[in-house]
């Protein structure tokens, strides 16, 4: 009887840990952080971590647009995380990442991070965005039977990375950017054109533009302005600002 009774006890399930969480039947469990979906401040970070190991000699020029242009596409956590596990900074930095000076190309993350996308749109007509502006990090630019122009030659960069999403039908996308930032670009086009003059910057500060789209019986076209860079801008805008502070001082 003794026997019978201890292969009972044996058979019967053993009470769950009270402490462990208690799912229904169909219930699945919380997914891991690495398959959270990545935050465009979780790519600028990774991007800055990039940045830094290109500036240090860790990565090749072609290792770094490579990896840049996996983090603009990269859906999750994990997958970013992928892109600096070689890296000594992914494994020495903090809760809030790795500490850097401000680029002087752009301020700290944190002055643009409210910054909504910016829509440049044409339909049947053209649109024009240039001048003295300050960029954010994503740009919408649709042309309808239309065209539409977007510079970046004298704009100051809130983010080190700006994306531009276009679409041409039956109309054209222009876009022109100061000739020492980094040009990438995806895309593709449908009795039409697609031209990205793909480059990278020897300065690792540099902003990167990447260039995504479609073109159907339309053109999108991306190419640097010759004789514009952004740290001259920079500088001009200081140089005047000197010149109108002596002004006002009577010098």
């Amino acid at each position: 009887m003794d026997l019978q009774k201890q292969d009972l006890q044996k058979r019967q399930p053993r009470d769950r840990d009270p402490d462990l969480p208690k799912r229904g039947p169909g219930e699945r469990a919380a997914p891991a952080a690495s398959e959270f979906r990545a935050s465009d401040a979780e790519r600028d970070r990774i991007a800055d971590i990039l940045r830094d190991a290109l500036a240090e000699g860790r990565l090749t020029a072609d290792e770094h647009a490579e990896r840049v242009e996996g983090v603009l596409r990269a859906k999750t956590v994990g997958e970013l995380e992928g892109f600096i596990r070689d890296l000594p900074a992914a494994h020495r930095q903090g809760p809030g990442g790795p500490s850097r000076a401000p680029s002087p190309y752009h301020p700290a993350t944190g002055a643009a991070e409210a910054d909504r996308d910016d829509h440049v749109v044409a339909v049947f007509s053209g649109a024009v965005r240039k001048g003295r502006w300050r960029v954010g990090r994503r740009i919408n630019a649709y042309a309808v039977f239309g065209a539409v122009e977007i510079d970046l030659s004298e704009a100051l960069f809130g983010h080190p990375h700006v994306v531009i999403k276009s679409f041409a039908l039956f109309g054209s996308v222009e876009i022109r950017v100061p000739e020492n930032v980094s040009l990438h670009g995806t895309g593709g086009c449908v009795l039409g054109s697609f031209e990205v003059d793909t480059r990278d910057s020897g300065d690792p500060q540099a902003p990167v533009v990447q260039v995504d789209g479609w073109s159907v019986l339309g053109a999108v076209e991306a190419r640097p302005r010759r004789g514009r860079r952004v740290a001259d801008l920079l500088g001009r805008v200081q140089r005047k600002g000197d010149k109108d502070l002596r002004k006002h001082l009577g010098h």
